[in-house]
């Protein structure tokens, strides 16, 4: 079983978190709540519906009457953990004074909520297979998904005036969407992904040169600059 369906989870969290929806009903929670806690103990293989009801304290046909199927159940919980990702993203980001101290702060605090969540860190680690799918198989949505969140605060910078008008934002945010992907789905022996300080010199020497646009561009062949004196 991959977590994958027509609209990817990612999709679904990101407009959550900017749409700032909000679940109001607590039995959903609770039962969110308990399977959350079942999975991260026992793992989602292991765990059945039938747990996620114990540890709730209802029945088995209330978990059913919220989610039809497991596989639901396990979207969701999935999907909120993203939400909170996102929501904490926001948070994090703040605490950074300039454009380039954002994007470093960024970067280190998605590898580190995402391979830090004991449920979607231990989907990576352990269950990859349940997981990695829906973030690199789905045609590109998941990718499509983060590199728009990433586009869109990258054009608040411009609008504030911190980076240049010219700025491709979309390219920028698919290179740097595409290097934390590699580095959240492929074990790294160079980079030691739980070294903070590794990891922002990393997006130091090379995300931060993405925000300057090239100022020179290669000379085309034939012309008067590249034919040599």
């Amino acid at each position: 079983m991959a977590l994958s369906d027509s609209e990817s989870l990612l999709e679904r969290a990101y407009v959550d978190a900017v749409e700032r929806v909000d679940d109001g009903d607590e039995l959903r929670t609770r039962i969110l709540d308990a399977a959350y806690e079942q999975f991260c103990r026992m793992g989602i293989r292991r765990s059945t519906m039938e747990d996620v009801a114990r540890r709730a304290k209802v029945s088995r046909i209330t978990v059913y009457r919220r989610f039809d199927t497991k596989d639901t159940l396990i979207e969701h919980v999935v999907r909120r953990e993203f939400r909170r990702y996102f929501d904490q993203f926001l948070i994090d980001i703040e605490q950074a004074g300039t454009a380039a101290d954002r994007v470093v702060l960024g970067f280190v605090s998605s590898l580190r909520a995402i391979r830090g969540n004991p449920l979607i860190g231990g989907l990576i680690a352990t269950e990859p297979d349940l997981l990695v799918p829906s973030m690199t198989a789905d045609g590109g949505r998941t990718l499509a998904t983060v590199r728009h969140f990433v586009a869109g605060q990258l054009r608040s910078e411009q609008r504030a005036g911190h980076v240049s008008n010219s700025l491709d934002v979309d390219l920028v945010a698919e290179m740097m969407v595409r290097i934390s992907t590699s580095f959240l789905t492929i074990p790294s022996a160079i980079v030691d992904l739980d070294d903070d300080e590794q990891l922002a010199a990393v997006a130091r020497r090379f995300l931060l040169p993405m925000l300057e646009p090239p100022a020179l561009y290669a000379r085309r062949p034939g012309s008067d600059e590249s034919a040599g004196h």
